[in-house]
């Protein structure tokens, strides 16, 4: 097991990590919404053009699982996480369109350790989505938990 670059301590109030980019492309987009989220505006351009998103747009719930892996990519896949307990809030804030390039950032809101769980601390985020114009596309806000630094010397 490769050993986590960021542990709960590395997590101080106000710092920024940077998400993957993603691009996105129609063909997901329609693959995507076939199976989950079958709306007309997520499966035929014509469609979407005629909705009040303005083209084919990606589904807010395939938004929200793009992030999960450019946050994954970006920064998550070399900390401590032990997961998460849940989603606080999640807003869509404007379409993702076909050929759209995603990046954005999870900045640290807060941190605490858990009285319940020694070497566990638990870190809450603002992630923000945007596109390739700035544009923020998608936030949220979510706790996640992480050991400690400390604790695996504790451990061994």
């Amino acid at each position: 097991m490769t050993e986590a670059a960021y542990y709960f301590e590395d997590f101080s109030i106000g710092r920024v990590f940077p998400l993957a980019s993603k691009s996105v492309t129609a063909d997901e987009m329609v693959e995507f919404a076939a199976e989950f989220d079958p709306q007309p505006m997520h499966l035929d351009e014509a469609a979407g053009r005629a909705s009040i998103l303005g083209g084919l747009s990606a589904s807010g719930w395939h938004t929200a699982s793009m992030f999960m892996r450019m946050m994954f990519d970006g920064w998550l896949s070399s900390s401590s996480s032990e997961g998460s307990p849940g989603i606080e809030f999640m807003e869509w804030k404007k379409p993702v369109l076909a050929g759209d390039t995603l990046s954005g950032r999870s900045t640290v809101l807060e941190s605490r350790t858990l009285r319940s769980r020694p070497g566990i601390g638990i870190v809450k985020f603002l992630h923000e989505v945007e596109n390739q114009r700035g544009e923020i596309v998608m936030r949220g806000e979510n706790p996640i938990m992480m050991r400690l630094r400390d604790a695996r010397e504790d451990a061994a």
